[in-house]
């Protein structure tokens, strides 16, 4: 019988792999350690011994193999999560956490060793990285089509999947309800019945009874207000006084369009699918949507504010909608010619959206709920946008509308501070959670 030092290393890993697919695991065993012998730091046979020890109950041996494979193949995200599962086996929480870790950061959409992380972090009383991490594993499967029920999560992981989702329920029910508590002592619970009926119909904990199928916010409904596509000019006072300027917004928005001042497209530059299925053309031309921004999700363009100074003067009067990170959005909405804007709803209905139209050619129009609304410059009109709409422009010239958002008009001032801070801590804590991204 031939020495195994007389067999080729390649040789005695193909035996070794042959008996491993056969089921003979102890001879692959005995293979792999003949290979150890002469090569200590080969990644595969560690990773199949240390799996034989593990399975024996010998965690400290299979543990010990591990270090060695992840010293000699750092950037093997695999081995990381092995040893991370042995560590766990061994009850060395805090060593799982840190290979989870190395792992998921070579490896970030492997959920199941994220909810792995989130459990070892639950049992080291971490509770809200465990918070975190259950929310960013099950964010993660759902991207991807799994753990959406039953029949979409493996039958081993099932109890697993409901502690975390059930956990993750109740924590951040947790966290933005303490996040309005302030504002609970300070105007009573009565003040936000309201606002925890909505945080309610967020969480899915009662139904949100839309009067109208054609209202469809994508993020926070408030319940018991008012539901319509337009608002009547009634409720917003300070529409006249920026009427009043419009010859003067004109004047800075076409110097402007004259000096193609950083337009950018409204969808953004990587959202090539978004713009194929929001925009379309009805002409020879691209669609193209295009914006000037003086603020968007919040966050203040300095330079375009400095040069359009009277319009920045005008908006920075009006009662925008002020919720860090998240609005007021305020743009010169640019629509070329032929482009259509097809049906969106927006993202909630606490506030709603005024158009200032500046530059309005005819075969131009703004459809909310079914209701076509014809711009007319100087002309403000505000609608809801969480109902469908859509606009288009079938000329042959640009139209340019100034946008702006404000709060619904039924909403009390604790209502609005409860909205601002709560949509604040949901964007916190949904900005804490990188949710690795879909594979493309």
């Amino acid at each position: 019988m031939s020495n195994p030092t007389d067999v080729p290393m390649e040789t005695l890993r193909m035996i070794a792999r042959q008996a491993a697919q056969q089921g003979d695991l102890h001879a692959a065993e005995r293979s792999f350690l003949s290979l150890l012998q002469r090569q200590p730091q080969d990644v595969e046979a560690l990773r199949f011994v240390a799996n034989c020890r593990s399975a024996c109950g010998e965690h400290a041996a299979a543990t010990q193999q591990l270090q060695t494979a992840v010293r000699a193949a750092p950037g093997d995200s695999t081995t990381w999560l092995q040893l991370a599962n042995v560590q766990m086996a061994a009850g060395d929480f805090d060593g799982a956490v840190d290979s989870y870790r190395c792992g998921l950061s070579l490896a970030p959409r492997v959920f199941v060793a994220r909810l792995q992380l989130g459990i070892a972090l639950e049992q080291l009383g971490q509770s809200h990285e465990a918070l975190k991490t259950y929310f960013m594993a099950i964010e993660s499967a759902r991207a991807m089509g799994r753990w959406q029920d039953d029949t979409t999560t493996a039958p081993a992981l099932r109890n697993a999947v409901k502690h975390a989702v059930k956990y993750v329920n109740k924590g951040r029910r947790q966290l933005f309800r303490s996040a309005i508590e302030p504002l609970r002592e300070r105007y009573g619970s009565a003040e936000l019945v309201r606002v925890e009926r909505s945080l309610s119909i967020y969480f899915f904990d009662q139904p949100a009874n839309i009067p109208d199928p054609r209202q469809k916010p994508k993020f926070l409904f408030f319940p018991d207000i008012t539901s319509q596509p337009y608002y009547p000019r009634k409720h917003f006072p300070w529409l006249e006084a920026l009427e009043a300027g419009t010859d003067v917004i004109r004047d800075e928005l076409r110097t402007v369009l004259a000096q193609g001042q950083q337009l950018e497209p409204f969808l953004g530059e990587a959202s090539a699918p978004a713009g194929q299925t929001m925009l379309r053309s009805t002409a020879s031309m691209d669609a193209v949507w295009d914006a000037y921004f003086f603020y968007r999700h919040g966050k203040r363009y300095d330079d375009h504010c400095a040069r359009c100074p009277q319009t920045t003067a005008l908006l920075d009067a009006l009662p925008l909608v002020r919720i860090r990170d998240h609005a007021p959005e305020t743009l010169f909405s640019v629509l070329s010619p032929g482009t259509h804007i097809l049906p969106h709803t927006g993202v909630t209905n606490t506030r709603l959206v005024t158009h200032l139209p500046l530059i309005v050619p005819p075969g131009c129009a703004l459809r909310v709920g079914g209701e076509e609304h014809v711009w007319q410059e100087g002309r403000c009109v505000t609608f809801d946008d969480t109902w469908e709409h859509e606009a288009w422009n079938r000329s042959t010239q640009t139209r340019v509308v100034l946008i702006l958002d404000c709060w619904h008009p039924d909403l009390s001032e604790a209502e609005r501070a409860a909205v601002t801070d709560l949509v604040e801590a949901i964007g916190d804590f949904n900005q804490s959670c990188e949710i690795p991204a879909k594979p493309g």
